[in-house]
């Protein structure tokens, strides 16, 4: 197996900010969301009634939670603009947070990896051979700010 010393792993830990989980707000289409992945979550419908039962849950988890209750209001294009949308919040997310710019400068050239033992998608999965698109989006927004 590959060692993962030379990885920058954000699922918890020293990196943890990375995380949409992570308890830092971001101002996104002119909302102020308790974290990316309120926004993230929100971005998927076009209801109002489901984007504002979102805004008012409790737990990051809890906006999942909503999204998974409502498949059939998901917008027609969200497997086509999935990627663009996160990848807009995390860059706010980043531009609004010095202490996470400072956080994404220190990983260097290392690769960044959310290594979620159950998201194959964003982060590696359960065999680390996951598509980890979010830890691709950290790596380009690293990229524009060197």
């Amino acid at each position: 197996m590959e060692s993962d010393k030379n990885k920058v792993l954000f699922y918890g830990g020293k990196y943890h900010a990375f995380s949409n989980f992570s308890s830092f707000m971001v101002m996104y289409e002119d909302y102020l969301w308790p974290t990316a992945e309120y926004a993230y979550q929100a971005s998927k419908f076009d209801d109002v009634v489901i984007i504002n039962e979102i805004k008012s849950a409790r737990s990051s988890y809890d906006t999942f939670q909503i999204a998974r209750k409502y498949p059939d209001k998901v917008r027609k294009d969200w497997m086509e603009v999935n990627l663009g949308i996160m990848k807009k919040i995390v860059r706010e997310k980043l531009n609004q947070h010095s202490y996470i710019k400072q956080k994404l400068i220190e990983t260097g050239q290392m690769e960044i990896i959310e290594n979620s033992p159950t998201d194959a998608f964003w982060g590696w999965g359960q065999n680390k051979d996951g598509q980890n698109h979010l830890g691709k989006i950290w790596m380009e927004l690293r990229d524009e700010i060197n």
